[in-house]
């Protein structure tokens, strides 16, 4: 499995939608994947189609932030407030109901399905805020990725750093492989890619979008209104370290 750079978020925010188009265009990154739940889905839909990157695209699970697309997630207090995903499981993971169970399958579903509908074919997964990760919501991604026939999946990070350790208490990743999913060994940030041993079977995440100044950058956060993070172009510099 070659190096995949995937640009995350897409369809989240026109900034980070037209910077992922610019970054592929770039050949910045070599994959997106895309938030159904996201306000710019329709116009990122559109771009992805102009700019030839469709079969680069896929599902970006989201249960932490926006708008849900089913009326049973809507009604799930565990994942949404007032008709709005919130974190509070990320902060308190616990065992699911059978009928949140449900909702997460249901939701789950439709945000694949909303890509799928555009002609988009979906051939890898990740999530927003790890989502998938969490020790309940394993199975539950797991059962409706493989319905859709969705073979690759992120894992858990591989580098630890002082400033992005590994995440810990999340499934483990010889778990996807037991489960029949395709994975690269190593998984990790830009800044990990001075430590990449084997970069022939890494996936880095970034998540472009544009400072300020109108830079393209990695973002790590926002201040001021105003994403900032590393500008994404050394990530050719980084690789070849």
């Amino acid at each position: 499995m070659s190096l995949i750079i995937n640009g995350d978020d897409y369809g989240l925010r026109e900034s980070c939608s037209l910077a992922i188009a610019e970054a592929m265009g770039e050949g910045l990154i070599t994959h997106t994947t895309m938030m159904s739940t996201g306000e710019y889905f329709d116009e990122a839909i559109r771009l992805a189609y102009d700019s030839g990157f469709t079969d680069k695209i896929g599902v970006h699970l989201n249960l932490t932030e926006g708008s849900p697309l089913t009326d049973i997630m809507r009604s799930t207090p565990a994942f949404v407030r007032d008709g709005l995903f919130h974190k509070g499981y990320l902060k308190n993971p616990r065992e699911l109901t059978d009928s949140e169970q449900t909702a997460v399958k249901a939701e789950f579903s439709a945000q694949i399905e909303m890509i799928k509908s555009k002609g988009i074919p979906v051939f890898h997964a990740d999530s927003h805020h790890n989502i998938h990760l969490y020790k309940p919501v394993t199975p539950l991604a797991a059962e409706v990725c493989k319905d859709y026939n969705i073979k690759r999946i992120r894992i858990n990070r591989t580098f630890s750093t002082p400033e992005r350790p590994i995440i810990t208490g999340l499934t483990d990743n010889s778990r996807w492989i037991e489960l029949g999913f395709e994975t690269t060994s190593y998984f990790g940030r830009m800044s990990d890619l001075a430590q990449v041993i084997h970069p022939d079977d890494t996936e880095i995440m970034v998540h472009p979008d544009y400072d300020r100044n109108g830079v393209l950058i990695d973002r790590r956060g926002v201040a001021d209104g105003y994403p900032f993070g590393d500008r994404l172009t050394d990530i050719k510099a980084l690789f070849k370290a």
